[in-house]
């Protein structure tokens, strides 16, 4: 599981709540004045996720307005980048004089080194709280030029297409679900979010040109293979289809896979094999037939699926679901005599 520190207020008694959460923003690397008007019963969560050169925060917090001022800035200056993501209530950020309102799946951009208010106001009353994820990034593992970032201070971008989709399904994810994700995983992660930030940020800026060629390949590779995995179950899926959901060329696509263990098409079919291995040993399935399983994740020819699935794993798709049904009927037999025994 990725390493994940946890500040939930509702461990102390109501009149200590807000006063819990005043210590945690003024212990953050770039601490806030914050008011709210729910200082009396202030319920909220902070989830901490470290990804090595990015960190994570998840937000549950009731409205409330926030404000880096000179005074705090000259105090503690870490030189951070804030990519926040409003995940539910309405946002405001406000810098360098630029003001925007930010919507639930829109991200915002500021910088802690220079003053900044923002504000995240619930937009169910009866619920009383706002939501957010916000990837802290320092200024030095940002590969875009640090003169033009001021152009997007404050400002606004979608969290609901392109990169910023992808992004957000990223932050959402490995927020939401860390226990999914190995300790080792996490610089592999936090490389894979900057390089998707810093894909948006210089989309943004209307100066891709400024993202290091690799940042872009990297992030063009992820957001390819997340097309895939997203649409695995289609027969027409192939190189040609992938190549033009990109608008790229296929000579382009197989440029992109020449860094990785595996060419487009075998990455296709190693993820739909998998896929089919995962269900024809599940127990809720073990009623439907085999190629109803294969259709399912894109193998339509029933004797082409025999032979793929043949070479990847040594036996037919039905001697592998035989088996694992022969395991889990020993497995179970065994649980059956332990709990059988007499009682300690």
């Amino acid at each position: 599981m990725l390493p994940r520190e946890t500040l939930d207020t509702t461990v102390l008694p109501p009149a200590e709540r807000f006063g819990m959460w005043l210590e945690l923003v003024a212990r953050t690397s770039a601490p806030m004045r914050v008011r709210s008007a729910h200082d009396e019963d202030f319920i909220a969560r902070a989830d901490f996720v470290d990804l090595g050169p990015i960190q994570l925060i998840s937000y549950d917090y009731p409205s409330l307005d926030a404000f880096r001022t000179p005074k705090l800035i000259r105090q503690s200056d870490p030189e951070l980048y804030m990519l926040a993501l409003t995940t539910g209530g309405v946002g405001t950020s406000s810098q360098d004089g630029r003001r925007s309102e930010i919507q639930a799946g829109e991200f915002t951009f500021y910088n802690a080194s220079r003053p900044h208010d923002l504000g995240h106001h619930a937009t169910e009353p009866e619920r009383g709280q706002a939501s957010s994820i916000v990837t802290i990034i320092p200024h030095a593992a940002l590969p875009l030029p640090p003169q033009r970032m001021a152009a997007l201070y404050g400002g606004r971008m979608s969290g609901s297409e392109g990169i910023g989709a992808l992004l957000a399904q990223f932050l959402i994810q490995v927020t939401g679900h860390p226990e999914q994700y190995h300790a080792a995983d996490a610089s592999r992660l936090g490389a894979v979010g900057l390089d998707l930030a810093t894909t948006m940020l210089g989309r943004h800026l209307v100066a891709e040109d400024a993202v290091p060629t690799e940042v872009r390949r990297r992030a063009l590779l992820t957001q390819v293979q997340s097309y895939i995995h997203r649409h695995l179950g289609e027969v027409t899926l192939d190189p040609q289809v992938v190549a033009d959901a990109h608008h790229i060329s296929v000579r382009s696509l197989h440029r992109l896979f020449e860094g990785e263990d595996a060419t487009v098409a075998s990455y296709i079919r190693d993820l739909r094999l998998g896929r089919c291995q995962r269900d024809l040993t599940d127990p809720a399935l073990r009623n439907q037939p085999v190629q109803t399983i294969a259709a399912r994740w894109g193998f339509p020819h029933k004797a082409h699926f025999s032979r793929a699935f043949k070479a990847a794993y040594g036996m037919t798709p039905q001697e592998h679901r035989d088996n694992a049904s022969d395991l889990a009927r020993i497995v179970n037999r065994q649980a059956s005599t332990v709990n059988s025994g007499p009682a300690d």
